[in-house]
């Protein structure tokens, strides 16, 4: 079924609660299975970058310093990240619920550290709510359309509340939006592929045309623009058929982020000069297609990072109800309070709010990432026994998280 027809097939099974689920929720205790493959799928693809973000503009800044060898880093970096990925499929292999990354803590380590790791995960997404709305704002809104600067101060209000206006909505608002989001950035990473490719694809951008360090610092960086795959996780109470599903979704997302994210980057290697624009697959669109492609990027870009920011406030709604009991409805009022509050007093001074706000919000996400994964083999000992190959899989994934860690404090690598 398609992304659109899934939506529609959703929308006309779910009873008339007015598309929140606050009734069946407090009387059953857990939401009601909404989310069709379909939809799963599009918020998988929206919160894994999303794939705009990344193949435009992420990571074809990210190969910058080894442009000649853009490709093989690209397939370097998605299948390092490969490792935290399995540990994450394997807690949903047993654990389908709003709790996401608490509950798979919860089972492997206890209720006591699970709450740390909420609470560490909480403020990282919380501040990373409150501070990307500048980011796009003041970075990418001037570069794609330099004639609404004037009204950056609107925009920097509007947004955070169409945010937690399409949330507090619900279903019936969240789920066509969610499509579309997934809709457009697919098309439009495709376009950028395509002319990419069609402009040049260097073989040698498969190989080792830097040094290795370099190499491998850039796909270490690559590596961490998946981290976000693991907000899907969170809707597992939500989901139809939710064991297969979920498994599926995300790695069906992860796979097809991968492939845009190493279709767009690698041709770059026989022109390094776009990797220095402000978006490169914008300034690529323009080149070789003509202004209103490039824009159509530029607007594509901008959605996609408020994609991200709109899953993130559903996850959020979704782990406060798992840890506190409260309705999704009433988690969403919560979430939606700091985030509409904070817009107005950012404007004092964007980026100095920006600045501050970032750096605890990636060492916070890593740490939540760090305990995640550092208890998977107390997760695998209490369900088949604890084997080498688990041991081997939590030391890499260890590694990674680590390295994002290490990146943040001394590079401030952004996600």
């Amino acid at each position: 079924m398609t992304l659109a027809g899934d939506a529609v097939g959703s929308l006309q099974n779910f009873p008339g609660d007015g598309g929140q689920g606050g009734g069946a929720e407090r009387a059953a205790g857990s939401p009601q299975r909404w989310l069709g493959a379909g939809t799963f799928v599009a918020l998988a693809i929206v919160s894994t970058g999303g794939p705009l973000a990344l193949a435009a503009l992420y990571a074809p800044s990210v190969v910058d310093d080894v442009a000649g060898s853009a490709g093989l880093v690209g397939v370097l970096g998605a299948a390092v990240f490969a490792l935290p990925l399995m540990i994450w499929l394997r807690y949903a292999r047993d654990i389908q619920s709003s709790g996401g990354l608490f509950a798979f803590v919860e089972a492997a380590a206890g209720r006591r550290v699970a709450l740390v790791q909420a609470s560490i995960w909480t403020i990282s997404y919380l501040l990373y709510l409150l501070y990307t709305t500048e980011y796009v704002v003041y970075d990418i809104i001037p570069t794609t359309l330099p004639g609404a600067r004037p009204y950056r101060p609107l925009l920097e209000i509007a947004i955070p509340v169409v945010v937690a206006g399409i949330v507090l909505g619900g279903r019936s608002l969240v789920t066509p939006v969610l499509c579309a989001l997934a809709i457009a950035q697919l098309a439009l990473v495709a376009m950028v592929a395509t002319v990419a490719i069609s402009h040049a694809h260097p073989a040698s951008s498969f190989t080792t045309t830097a040094d290795a360090g370099s190499i491998a610092t850039a796909s270490g960086n690559t590596a961490l623009f998946f981290v976000c795959g693991s907000l899907p996780l969170f809707f597992g109470g939500e989901v139809r058929r939710a064991r297969q599903t979920i498994r599926r979704g995300i790695v069906f997302a992860y796979a097809l982020v991968a492939v845009a994210i190493v279709a767009s980057v690698f041709p770059l290697a026989a022109n390094p000069a776009f990797t220095h624009a402000e978006i490169p697959g914008m300034s690529l669109a323009g080149v070789y297609v003509g202004h209103s492609a490039a824009v159509s990027v530029g607007i594509g870009v901008a959605a996609s990072v408020v994609g991200v920011m709109l899953v993130e406030y559903l996850a959020l709604t979704r782990l406060f109800h798992a840890v506190r009991g409260v309705s999704l409805r009433t988690a969403a009022k919560v979430v939606a309070v700091p985030l509409i509050v904070a817009a107005p007093v950012s404007l004092i001074n964007p980026d100095r709010f920006y600045d501050e706000l970032l750096k605890p919000s990636l060492v916070a996400l890593w740490l939540s990432q760090l305990i995640v994964v550092a208890v998977f083999p107390l997760f695998v000992r209490r369900r088949e026994g604890l084997r080498i190959p688990a041991i081997i899989v939590t030391i890499g994934a260890v590694g990674i998280v680590l390295y994002g860690l290490y990146s943040t404090i001394h590079n401030q690598v952004a996600t």
